[in-house]
């Protein structure tokens, strides 16, 4: 790259760390400013780069470095309590509605395929359930709590219960989509998620969300099945 392409690309990156504290390896800014004119001025690069990141697998895109990754032992469940000691970005790879039996969890997938939500009894457009937010990402409401399994740049797995409605989380985030955690308190190997400590970034992966709704449907209906034959050989 030209120094001032170098230059441009260390702004960015700088920008994306201090708003959303997102860290881009250096192999990924080289060939994302690669891809990018001269003149782009640097609020379209950054709001460009940004978009791109959300929609990555973030343990490709992401740096690996400890210090914006998960403790490697996060999920050690003989750790009673602690918290995290610095922003994380994470993606998510599954998500769980706890409050709903799991007939209306794949009702409420089969919805927002449709591209309908639910308020009470009634079904509307998810356009009227929903809101955006200033970066355009949709932002579902009720339900919950949530039960999310998460993923950080280094690929290390992990548990979080919304202990605290968090505006945006809901089944309605998309598989993919990225949040930050900060400063959150993780107990016997699950993160406790609370708005203080929550940021939703938005995001997604078109490929592993059309597969997780195709599995979680099936994985529903399987566990439902069993439930089904169990009461009947007991009766």
């Amino acid at each position: 790259m030209t120094a001032q392409a170098l230059q441009l690309g260390a702004e960015v990156a700088a920008q994306l760390a201090s708003t959303k504290s997102l860290h881009p390896t250096q192999q990924w800014l080289t060939a994302f400013m690669s891809t990018q004119k001269s003149t782009t001025p640097l609020p379209a690069l950054i709001q460009t780069a940004s978009f791109r990141l959300l929609c990555s697998d973030i343990t490709t895109s992401l740096s690996s470095d400890l210090s914006y990754c998960l403790p490697p032992d996060v999920s050690d469940v003989n750790i009673k309590e602690r918290r995290l000691q610095s922003s994380v970005v994470l993606q998510l790879l599954g998500i769980e509605d706890m409050s709903k039996s799991r007939w209306e969890q794949i009702e409420a997938i089969e919805a927002l395929e449709r591209g309908e939500g639910t308020k009470g009894r009634e079904i509307i457009r998810v356009a009227n359930a929903e809101e955006e937010d200033d970066s355009g990402t949709n932002i579902s409401k009720g339900g919950g709590p949530h039960k999310l399994s998460l993923q950080d740049a280094r690929g290390t797995r992990v548990f979080g219960i919304e202990v605290k409605e968090i505006r945006g989380l809901g089944l309605g985030m998309s598989i993919g989509g990225k949040l930050v955690l900060k400063n959150a308190l993780v107990a016997r190997g699950v993160i406790l998620m609370e708005p203080a400590s929550t940021m939703i970034l938005g995001g997604k992966i078109d490929a592993w969300h059309k597969s997780w709704k195709e599995n979680r449907k099936t994985e529903l209906k399987a566990a439902i099945e069993a439930s089904e034959r169990t009461a009947r050989s007991n009766s």
